[in-house]
């Protein structure tokens, strides 16, 4: 009775042991588990960091340190001082917004036509330069807020403008006007006949040495090179064919037209834009920014 007995106890004590060890092996796994979710998690929200900063388009700009502009040349907006440093009202804007965001800035001229093509290649990372706010360039580009008005002008010698003073006068004309721009679908809309050239000081050079009859150029950009003391003194502007604003372009998505938005407003409440633009005479023409 006693072996019995004995047997038995032994037993139990052995399963009792084997029990102990395979709850102390389960507990085990679940730290294991626990361990490695926690670790899964991590990575999962590093990725989803990486992904994140990957898509910010503010965030790439940071990382480099430079902002990338692509521009024409185009006073009084984008144009080159004596010493060859870009300066107008759009590049002394850019250079600020820059500087907001800690980085440099660097400008690129661009092929006005392939400005879509540039921005989604990622060789620049905006365009300004005195972009028309257009069907087309709003559904294939990020836009910031309009800061400034405009319109499509005709351009045509001094002596010769008495006889062009409505859209009917002006289709037996030909006429240059930058690839791509505003004008080029103003003029394309008329029906007139027209060359399209690099860039709008093409379109003026074309007027003034007889190649084509007028221009369509942007107002702004007529007040400062065309009539009495700029390099056009013998060309002038009659017709105005539209009215429209501009605006500064980014890829579609991009968190850096929220950003500059945001400059715009802080720097026309402490004055600072309107200040640059007195600088370039385009002051009655900037839009109110909140």
């Amino acid at each position: 009775m006693k072996k019995l007995i004995t047997m038995m106890l032994t037993l139990t004590m052995v399963f009792s042991l084997a029990a102990c060890g395979n709850s102390d092996n389960s507990g085990d796994s679940s730290g294991d588990t626990a361990d490695s979710q926690a670790e899964s998690q991590d990575s999962q929200e590093e990725d989803s960091s990486d992904a994140s900063d990957a898509d910010s388009d503010l965030a790439n700009v940071k990382d480099k340190g430079t902002l990338v502009v692509g521009i024409t040349e185009f006073e009084p907006m984008d144009y080159k001082d004596e010493s060859g440093e870009w300066i107008g009202f759009d590049a002394d804007m850019a250079k600020a917004f820059a500087e907001s965001l800690g980085v440099e800035v660097e400008f690129v001229e661009i092929d006005w036509d392939n400005k879509i093509m540039e921005l989604d290649g990622k060789t620049i990372d905006c365009v300004w330069n005195g972009m028309t706010l257009t069907s087309e360039v709003t559904s294939a580009m990020e836009c910031s807020k309009a800061y400034c008005n405009n319109a499509q002008i005709v351009i045509v010698p001094s002596d010769v403008a008495d006889k062009y003073q409505d859209k009917d006068s002006l289709k037996d004309l030909t006429f240059a006007v930058e690839a791509g721009s505003a004008g080029e679908e103003q003029v394309s809309g008329l029906e007139l006949e027209y060359t399209a050239v690099k860039a709008q000081s093409d379109a003026l050079m074309e007027v003034a040495s007889g190649t084509s009859d007028a221009a369509v150029i942007d107002s702004l950009m007529a007040a400062a090179m065309v009539g009495e003391g700029t390099g056009y003194a013998d060309l002038t502007y009659t017709v105005g064919l539209n009215s429209e604003e501009y605006g500064v372009g980014f890829r579609k998505g991009s968190d850096l037209a929220a950003a500059l938005n945001d400059f715009f407003a802080e720097s026309y409440g402490d004055g600072s834009m309107m200040e640059i633009a007195e600088k370039y005479g385009v002051d009655a023409a900037i839009v109110e920014q909140s």
